[in-house]
């Protein structure tokens, strides 16, 4: 009565995992518009987003500079700042743009997909220092503006006309309300500059009536339309950059040999993981089915996590990644069933030797796993952009390898039991060598409140 139960159990739990899978399996690969709605699903394989070597895509490199005058000491703290401001900018337009900082002075842009670098070169504008003074062709310390006083830039609408509406830091705004005061009281006027002051380099003129405080303004102009302001607020943005960029090199890089490495990766991936479903079966019967069964549900909450974490992006060395920690997972499969099989030549039985398999391998996979997950972790923190990228990869697959070893295994194991604690020849083992003697009274093992006959009270 109680095996029949367990057998119940096993089957309502097999189905609901075999449904589930399913499930993800469609979501993972298929595309579809959602029924009364205009929504588009578009699958979980191809929301991953991929880096420039995948999709193609604009490489630049900038090498970063101070102003003249600036203290050299400065340089590591501007670059940063300029990183952080340029992915505000790029990021706005390209959510999938990457801007790292590379080597000791220069910064390297990355933005996926688009083929024109002047769609680039227009977002980032000219990169020159900007300056406001009240002395034309004159900077003077403690009386000007910097393009580093400006926190923000963005196109507004007031006054039914369009216009741009810059925010100071807490700084910049002190010395925004004391130029004003001064050009109101003045000439009423104030000279930016877009690069080093001098007349070649006079970017407008603006008329200030009265003294601005409030740490924020509004720039009207004859500007027609939304873009020409955009365009303008661009051009301002350009230049609050804390370092001169100089550009070095701008690479145009085709999607056709990433999207012929991505299909022939995707080809040999499945072939690769068809023969080694295969051979686990050779090897291990049953169990190798399950085991294969477990990569299913493997693939499928990796391609999740792809395209769920935001920061991820799937390069060329990110598909390295992935079959690295594929294979780390196959190899944890077998240290378990390897341990299972030495249990059961020393003559234990079928549920005994399963219990002994996952505990004997449990520590030789937790460590070597951990290992890994820390020299990941290492890649990804001092790596490059590239490095990053099959670091990324490789944390997701280990952290899923360890789940599925650890924990879909084993209960896939554990509801296979009740169908099967007696028939070695279904599991491909070997013969026993000699006959385990218990020194418990047989009774019986318990599998989650089920119960097979003719083993100790033990649970797998």
């Amino acid at each position: 009565m109680a095996r029949n139960k367990s057998k119940k159990n096993s089957i309502l739990n097999f189905v609901a995992v075999v449904v589930l899978t399913i499930f993800g399996i469609v979501l993972s690969v298929c595309s579809f518009d959602i029924p009364f709605t205009t929504w588009h699903y578009n699958g979980f394989a191809n929301s991953i987003s991929l880096g420039l070597d995948l999709a193609g895509g604009i490489s630049v490199v900038y090498d970063c500079s101070l102003p003249s005058g600036a203290e050299n000491k400065d340089l590591d703290k501007a670059i940063e700042a300029t990183v952080t401001r340029l992915s505000n900018v790029i990021g706005s337009e390209y959510s999938e743009a990457t801007i790292t900082r590379q080597g000791g002075s220069k910064i390297r842009i990355e933005v996926p997909s688009v083929t024109d670098s002047e769609e680039i070169f227009a977002l980032i504008g000219e990169p020159k220092p900007l300056y406001m003074t009240l002395q034309e062709g004159n900077y003077v310390e403690g009386q000007s503006i910097k393009g580093t006083d400006i926190d923000d830039v963005m196109v507004s609408y007031q006054e039914e006309k369009y216009g741009v509406s810059l925010k100071f830091t807490a700084e910049g705004a002190k010395k925004f309300a004391s130029l004003t005061e001064s050009a109101a009281a003045g000439d009423k006027k104030i000279y930016v500059y877009l690069g080093e002051v001098s007349a070649d380099n006079l970017f407008q003129q603006l008329t200030c009536e009265s003294k601005i405080t409030g740490g924020s303004t509004f720039i009207s102009g004859s500007f027609e339309d939304y873009e020409a302001a955009e365009s303008y607020s661009l051009q301002i943005m350009s230049g609050t950059f804390s370092a001169t960029l100089e550009l070095l090199e701008s690479n145009v890089i085709s999607a056709t040999l990433g999207a012929s490495a991505l299909k022939f990766c995707l080809i040999g991936g499945f072939v690769g993981l068809l023969l080694i479903m295969l051979i686990l079966w050779w090897r291990y019967g049953d169990f190798g089915l399950l085991a294969a069964f477990a990569l299913v549900i493997y693939i499928v909450l990796m391609l999740f996590f792809l395209q769920a974490i935001s920061f991820v992006q799937l390069t060329l060395p990110g598909l390295a990644g992935i079959v690295l920690s594929i294979g780390m997972a196959v190899d944890g499969t077998i240290i378990i069933f390897e341990r299972f099989r030495e249990e059961y030549r020393s003559g234990k039985k079928i549920p005994l030797s399963a219990k002994g398999g996952f505990k004997r391998a449990f520590w030789p996979i937790f460590d070597s796993n951990i290992t890994t997950i820390v020299t990941a972790l290492v890649l990804y923190i001092l790596g490059t952009a590239s490095i990053q990228g099959f670091a990324i990869t490789l944390l997701i697959g280990i952290v899923l390898s360890l789940f599925m070893n650890l924990v879909i295994l084993r209960f896939l194991v554990k509801w296979y039991l009740p169908f099967n604690s007696t028939n070695g020849k279904k599991l491909h083992l070997p013969k026993q060598t000699r006959q385990f003697k218990e020194d418990k009274e047989e009774t019986e093992i318990v599998l989650d409140g089920a119960s097979i006959g003719g083993q100790t009270n033990e649970q797998v």
